[in-house]
Parts: structure tokens; C-alpha cells; sequence
């Protein structure tokens, strides 16, 4: 006996067609709109900075405003002087006078006992970050934790190394960073056994979209975590 052929789907209204049509052009509006206001924002902050430390004869927003009374609010002068004035005082840093400077300007820093401080962990920090240049977490994995049967995404540091290594044992170590949802940039740092480190097929980057949308966004449309069977890390660089 032939059955008889499904009904057909039944036809959406105009404001439901809206709707999905609404909601089609936010998903492709808001990420540009919330990128470019970013951005936006984040050269007015530079030039709120920047701008009141150059002279008025050299501001072009100034000069503007002086011979036509029209106020301007140009953006991007600050981020532009600023990049131009550190290129140049990296320059200077090069060179043998400008190393002489440096040297010069550091003693009389440090010879302050409370700016002495101050400089010296501020100098750290930032010689840390800019000398790892390029050397970004290569992988995501994943960790039991907090408890064991619960599994968090984190992303693979290093080797551990020095007294962290001396004090666990002959087993080796592997640091990893796992961070918070929906802001990567905080988490924790933790040290783990190298065979409790389940490497990921994802890139960092899918892993952290992953963890900044609390799972919803899954990497190439999957609808679940890739896992290296072999669960092996790289090998750590000499």
C-alpha cells in the first residue's frame, strides 16, 4: 500500500520571514560593527594620551581649528606619533650614544629606592612579553579539572623547567594555561603530569573561540572536540 506523500511545510508569515532576516543581518553586521568600534575606540583612547603631549604647531587638528574654526576630531594622529616616536627612540637605542643614555638614565632610576622597585618588575614584564615575540601556546588540550571525570580546555605553555622540575621527580611535567569563560585572558596556571595532557586536533584559535562563546561555537561547524588518539605533545625546543 502507497502512502500518501507528506503534507507540505507550512508557509511562514511575513513577520516571521522578518525576523529570520533580521537576525541574518546581525550575525553579519555585528561582528564587522563591534570590530570596527573597537578599534575606533581604541585609537581615540591612544590619542586621548598622545594629542595634549604635541605642540599646537604640529597638531594637525589644531592648525585646522586656528584658520578655519571648524572643529576636526581626526583620529589616528596619536597612535601615528606614537609609532613614529617609538620607532625613533629604537633607533636611537641601537646605537652606541643611545646605549650610553639608556645606561646612564637606568642608574638614575634605580638609585630611588621606591621608583627603584617599581621600574625594575615593570622592566620584567614587559622585556617578558615583547622577547617571546612570536612564541604563542602551539597547542590546545585537555585537563581534568577541577575534579577528575570533568574536562576543561586549556592551551600547552611548555616544558616545566628549573625548580619546578627538580622538586616533582623524574616524571616530566608539562605547563598549561586554562582559561576562564568568556575572558581567555585570565585563568590559571598549572603544572600536570605530560601523560594526564590530552592534546587537541583544534587549533588555538578554534579552542579559544570555543571557550569565549561558553561551547556554543564549535571549530568548522563540528559538533564535537577532535582528540589526538595518540595523546602525545610535541617535543619541547631546545
Amino acid at each position: 500500500m502507497q502512502l500518501p506523500p507528506p503534507p507540505p511545510p507550512p508557509r511562514r508569515g511575513l513577520f516571521a520571514s522578518l525576523r529570520s532576516s533580521f537576525f541574518t543581518g546581525l550575525i553579519v553586521i555585528a561582528p564587522i560593527g563591534i570590530t570596527v568600534w573597537l578599534i575606533w575606540s581604541l585609537f581615540g583612547w591612544i590619542d586621548s594620551w598622545v594629542l595634549p603631549l604635541i605642540p599646537n604647531a604640529y597638531n594637525p587638528a589644531y592648525l585646522i581649528r586656528l584658520y578655519t574654526g571648524i572643529e576636526v576630531d581626526i583620529r589616528g594622529i596619536g597612535v601615528a606619533t606614537f609609532l613614529i616616536f617609538t620607532i625613533l627612540v629604537g633607533w636611537i637605542a641601537k646605537g652606541l650614544i643611545g646605549r650610553s643614555l639608556i645606561r646612564w638614565a637606568e642608574s638614575l632610576v634605580l638609585s630611588i629606592p621606591v621608583i627603584r622597585s617599581l621600574y625594575s618588575g615593570l622592566k620584567q614584564i614587559v622585556e617578558t612579553v615583547l622577547q617571546q615575540g612570536q612564541q604563542n601556546f602551539e597547542k590546545a588540550c585537555l585537563i581534568e579539572h577541577p575534579r577528575k571525570g570533568v574536562w576543561a580546555i586549556a592551551f600547552i605553555s611548555t616544558t616545566a623547567k628549573g625548580e619546578i622540575a627538580r622538586r616533582h621527580g623524574p616524571e616530566e611535567m608539562v605547563s598549561v594555561f586554562m582559561p576562564t569563560t568568556p575572558n581567555p585572558t585570565s585563568g590559571f596556571l598549572l603544572f600536570l603530569p605530560r601523560k594526564d595532557v590530552i592534546v587537541l586536533d583544534m587549533s588555538v584559535e578554534d579552542a579559544a573561540k570555543l571557550i569565549i562563546s561558553a561551547g556554543l561555537v564549535y571549530p568548522n561547524g563540528e559538533g564535537g572536540v577532535k582528540v589526538d588518539p595518540k595523546g602525545k605533545l610535541p617535543e619541547a625546543a631546545e
